[in-house]
């Protein structure tokens, strides 16, 4: 059992100085791709509207959430693409389904986002209700892994409504965003290095605030001159992503976690 046990720990990678880098680039590309499919390939560009290209987007992005979910799931031990793979398309699910919710169907991003602060809250708590623990070191049968997939993705989610949230609050702009948030990313790693506050709390923490930073980053790379971005290509800027990443791991192999982390 106890072997089992780590065999399956150890599908979740190492939470190091890279792993926190290869996270932003993959939210990054989340926020390029998504934009990519639902915007420059469906034609979804007007707020307000029905929506179609946002749904049809989050429809393409959910089928490609559970497959990975459920082949990460399977898997017998950790694969850093598949691994990554399932988190890009847990950030990418998650930004159309925030457009379609916070856009088209005129909830706003402070109504966006608190539902879906509750459902990573809710998600969290019955967690750590039913399994005694939400670290990422317990994620060791298939039940606990479809909690930790689950909590990702709406964190994902709430993180492409935050992001937007505060770049369109008080023009302060997609980079005057981002500062906020790596500002609050210093933040979490002050209180983790100088002080004995929990260490998960502060993961997750982190890890939803590593979301706004690469949507609004994401964002900042495609979105028009006239409103802040730098108006690149969402499918080169996505590409670009891609190779990244890929290099990243390719260059600095990850090792799977394991109880000392």
């Amino acid at each position: 059992m106890d072997e089992e046990k780590s065999e399956l720990v150890a599908k979740v990678p190492q939470v190091t100085f890279l792993f926190w880098i290869v996270k932003i680039l993959a939210t990054t590309l989340g926020e390029t791709g998504g934009d990519a499919v639902t915007m420059s390939w469906l034609g979804e560009t007007t707020p307000g509207a029905k929506g179609t290209g946002y749904l049809i987007g989050t429809a393409i992005f959910g089928v490609i959430f559970i497959v990975a979910v459920l082949v990460q799931i399977r898997a017998r031990k950790f694969h850093p693409f598949l691994y990554w793979l399932t988190i890009i398309a847990t950030t990418t699910v998650g930004t159309t389904l925030a457009d379609y919710c916070t856009r088209s169907l005129g909830i706003g991003y402070p109504g966006g986002s608190t539902i879906l602060l509750i459902c990573v809250v809710a998600s969290l708590l019955i967690w750590r209700w039913s399994t005694g623990s939400i670290s990422i070191e317990t994620v060791s049968t298939p039940r606990v892994e479809i909690f930790y997939w689950v909590t990702i993705m709406f964190s994902q989610t709430l993180g492409t409504a935050l992001g937007d949230w505060v770049a369109d609050t008080n023009e302060m702009g997609y980079l005057g965003a981002a500062a906020v948030f790596v500002g609050l990313l210093l933040l979490t790693a002050i209180l983790y290095y100088l002080t004995n506050f929990s260490r998960v709390i502060l993961f997750w923490a982190a890890f939803i605030l590593t979301r706004p930073l690469g949507a609004t980053l994401g964002d900042f790379l495609d979105k028009p001159v006239t409103e802040g971005g730098l108006a690149l290509s969402r499918y080169t800027a996505s590409l670009a992503l891609v190779v990244v990443i890929v290099a990243l791991i390719l260059i600095f192999p990850q090792r799977p976690a394991s109880k000392a982390h």
